[in-house]
């Protein structure tokens, strides 16, 4: 049963859906041909580069060498095991070393944002930490940490693993506060204004209202920084912790074949792909958010 018209036209049934016009459809044909043309073009010119890069690669010189110590597939196969068993602590590292980040960096965050001239030294002593850890070398964090404090002789002897980790707390910590700091100063302060009016404290402001706001505006930064933890927590080697780069080094002084170091290389490149490819998609997600669709 038809619905009855109103002026001149006629009225769509509840729930009815939208046909698409005949443009339309044309429309979206032709992106959708577009798009597998697209498509097609990166593949070809894609191979095709690699394929001149191999060439050129081949042409030179000193390639057999090359290959035969850093591409040897035998010596790829017998380092992999240990490798892979170095990979695990980096792992764990990283899992232990990203929940201190974030803990330390919220607490610096917090604190530097703090209002009133009697938070003063609290601010000062925060600034100085971001200023301090984000301008030494992490490698020499690392060896002032790893070394310097069990020199001390003030705490129980621990692992190297842990030494490192504290190092990587410390100089990552620095930079995410800032990152941290950086979004709560970009809520806008009426945000603040509108929660301490409904009589929430200080704190119930910063964890319900502005700490909400200020993740969703610094997570493709704060996603970056994790990429880069991935990649620097096998500078705990240096510490003699037998990570995957450790093992890589063992296993080449051991064959006298860099191709260890390949493998190592490989498997962290395999670690930190899906959280770059994550970090990259919510960066799409979140200006086509910004930019109703469009590309600037």
């Amino acid at each position: 049963m038809t619905e009855p018209a109103v002026s001149g036209r006629a009225v769509a049934a509840p729930g009815a859906r939208h046909a698409p016009s005949a443009l339309e459809l044309e429309r979206r044909a032709f992106r959708k041909r577009q798009g597998y043309r697209s498509v097609a073009v990166s593949l070809v010119s894609t191979l095709v580069f690699v394929g001149v890069v191999v060439l050129v690669l081949r042409a030179t010189p000193g390639w057999p060498r090359v290959a035969d110590a850093f591409f040897d597939p035998e010596a790829a196969w017998r380092s992999l095991p240990r490798v892979l068993e170095g990979l695990w602590l980096n792992v764990r590292v990283l899992l232990v070393a990203s929940v201190g980040v974030v803990l330390m960096a919220l607490l610096v965050a917090s604190v530097r944002t703090l209002r009133g001239p009697v938070f003063f030294p609290l601010r000062a002593l925060a600034a100085g930490y971001t200023d301090l850890f984000r301008g030494i070398p992490l490698i020499i964090v690392l060896y002032l940490v790893g070394f310097g404090i069990p020199g001390l002789r003030f705490f129980p002897r621990m692992d190297a693993a842990v030494w490192g980790t504290i190092a990587l707390v410390l100089v990552y910590g620095a930079y995410v506060a800032e990152v941290f700091r950086a979004g709560i100063e970009a809520v806008h302060p009426s945000q603040r204004l509108a929660a301490r009016g409904l009589g929430l404290s200080h704190g119930q402001t910063m964890r319900r209202v502005v700490l909400p706001q200020a993740l969703r505006k610094v997570t493709p930064a704060l996603m970056n920084d994790f990429v880069a933890l991935q990649k620097d927590v096998g500078l705990i080697s240096v510490l003699g912790a037998v990570d995957a780069v450790r093992a890589a080094q063992i296993e080449t002084s051991r064959y006298y074949d860099f191709t260890p170091y390949v493998v190592a290389g490989l498997l962290f490149v395999l670690l930190a792909l899906p959280m770059i490819r994550l970090t990259d998609w919510y960066s799409a997600r979140v200006r086509a958010r910004e930019q109703m669709g469009s590309v600037v």
